[in-house]
């Protein structure tokens, strides 16, 4: 049940919906039917060592550039 961001194309209301299968999404401002999906941005915590494929160019911390990389 995945959580989805959505738009309302007619009041501009940005808000997230708990999707259960085929559910008419409603916006939350206005009632509105006339609502899209918002493309989103894939995001993780807790994770310490970069992915396979990804290098950071600084080695004491998490930034690719800083003033106290060696």
């Amino acid at each position: 049940m995945p959580i989805y961001e959505y738009i309302c194309n007619k009041c501009g209301e940005e808000f997230e919906k708990l999707v259960f299968g085929n559910k008419k999404i409603d916006c939350p401002g206005c009632s509105s039917d006339d609502v899209r999906k918002k493309m989103s941005t894939f995001g993780m915590s807790g994770v310490e060592k970069p992915f396979a494929g990804s290098s950071s160019g600084c080695t004491t911390c998490s930034k690719g550039t800083c003033s106290s990389c060696h």
